[in-house]
């Protein structure tokens, strides 16, 4: 089967994955530039680089992300929501409810069992619910994004905040900064903060199992568990890749298609 791509370019990371015969022969992921044809030359620059593969030996690519329609070198530019819905249930085929959590916004995902959209809501409009809470709430208290879910899972008496507003909420973490409240229980207060806002959309359509998650934010061990708790079920989590490359991965699929179906009415 034909070497095929998919690009990913976010709001704040742009992601690429190289395909053959469903297999991932390379993956690749940068901090997003101000320009997203950019962004795209560079990831595929570097996975190039990695793999050793020649540009000339990918049949066929597809874009997806807020940058998709600027990538000069794809085949064909597909929504996130598609992209994220194929790529998660091609790892985790149970999968009929996804959630992903990007730097920008935040998409609730439903699918039935063949793959195909049912429904789908999306939260751009306010900062609580997506990556980019979290980034700011860690510039705040002077530790990596990364570090929260980490010493959250530590904490004893979680922070509750009285206000998801992002403004409002840093605000509340430089007064429990102040008044010497422990780094593990503001992580908490914060991740369980914005794991609200997510079950607030996510409650706003119908539910159905097996529930996992996509983008930046899985890789956060307390807002998965506080979202689990407060959606009263076990949200899967993708374990064989970096769910961060999930919308490259069905980018890819979408890739692979096509390739299939020149294949067939040729």
């Amino acid at each position: 089967m034909s070497i095929v791509a998919g690009f990913d370019v976010g709001s704040l990371t742009t992601k690429a994955i190289i395909l053959k015969n469903k297999k991932i022969l390379g993956a690749a992921m940068i901090r997003s530039g101000p320009r997203p044809v950019a962004s795209a030359a560079k990831v595929l620059e570097k996975l190039l680089d990695e793999t050793g593969i020649h540009q000339a030996d990918i049949i066929k690519a597809v874009g997806t992300g807020y940058g998709r329609e600027k990538i000069t070198f794809i085949d064909k530019a597909v929504s996130e929501i598609s992209c994220h819905g194929k790529g998660a249930q091609w790892l985790i085929p149970s999968a009929r409810t996804i959630i992903d959590i990007g730097g920008q916004d935040c998409k609730v995902i439903r699918l039935d069992k063949q793959g195909n959209l049912i429904k789908f809501i999306t939260n751009d409009k306010c900062a609580s619910g997506t990556g980019r809470f979290l980034d700011v709430m860690a510039k705040v208290m002077n530790i990596d994004v990364s570090e929260l879910g980490k010493l959250s899972v530590k904490s004893t008496e979680p922070i509750t905040f009285a206000s998801m507003c992002t403004v409002w909420a840093q605000a509340d973490v430089i007064k429990h900064i102040n008044s010497r409240k422990s780094v593990e229980d503001i992580c908490a207060g914060i991740n369980t903060a914005m794991a609200n806002r997510v079950a607030m959309l996510t409650n706003a359509i119908k539910i159905e199992n097996d529930i996992c998650m996509t983008g930046g934010v899985a890789k956060n061990a307390g807002v998965v568990k506080a979202l689990g708790k407060l959606l009263g079920c076990r949200i899967k989590q993708i374990k064989k890749v970096d769910p961060q490359l999930i919308g490259a991965i069905g980018a890819a699929l979408f890739a692979q298609e096509m390739v299939l179906k020149k294949s067939s009415s040729s």
